[in-house]
């Protein structure tokens, strides 16, 4: 059995070349709940491509050839920004999928990556007994900060872009995949 900081070491090295980003299932756009939690005998990899509202996200991974790096060993949380999520970008959603952004959408996807697996659950957990918000640094090095108002978990980079949690958690063979409502840029453009 490897051990944990030597699989997400791993893990944050091939990200640091290549990596990508996933989504949830039916329940997309209502807020995490404690049975909100799917598990499916797949990588992250995998289950992207199945997962309904992540059709963008799945195409950008493929684009950018990170594939690969979600079929690999680790144990990591994506937060997954959904279709509607890069609709809302616009024109420069689209043009993350040529070849030529791959740096890009490497550089953009790292930030919403988290080291271990985690579900809304978890994440609720942590706010309750931190007694307010938690920080968690990306594998891009951002620190973004959960917090919680009844059944909704929002995560804030710090840097002018706020997301919901949305839909159920899907736990892969090798980490989770929770839906994002919004894309975490940086600089929140």
């Amino acid at each position: 059995m490897r051990i944990f900081a030597k699989r997400t070491g791993l893990l944050a090295a091939a990200l640091c070349s290549t990596i990508m980003v996933a989504g949830c299932g039916e329940n997309a756009g209502e807020p995490a709940t404690e049975a909100s939690i799917a598990t499916v005998d797949t990588t992250i990899a995998g289950a992207l491509n199945d997962v309904a509202d992540m059709g963008t996200l799945s195409d950008i991974v493929s684009v950018a050839k990170l594939g690969p790096v979600f079929d690999g060993p680790g144990s990591y949380t994506l937060l997954a920004p959904d279709d509607e999520a890069f609709a809302a970008l616009g024109q420069p959603a689209a043009q993350l999928t040529g070849e030529d952004q791959r740096p890009v959408v490497i550089a953009l996807l790292r930030e919403h990556v988290l080291p271990g697996q985690l579900t809304q659950e978890n994440i609720a957990e942590a706010i309750t007994s931190h007694g307010g918000p938690v920080t968690m640094t990306t594998l891009g090095g951002t620190e973004v900060t959960f917090s919680q108002d009844g059944d909704t978990i929002t995560v804030d980079n710090g840097q002018g872009a706020t997301g919901t949690l949305t839909g159920e958690a899907i736990i892969a063979q090798n980490g989770s995949i929770i839906a994002l409502d919004r894309v975490l840029v940086p600089g929140g453009s």
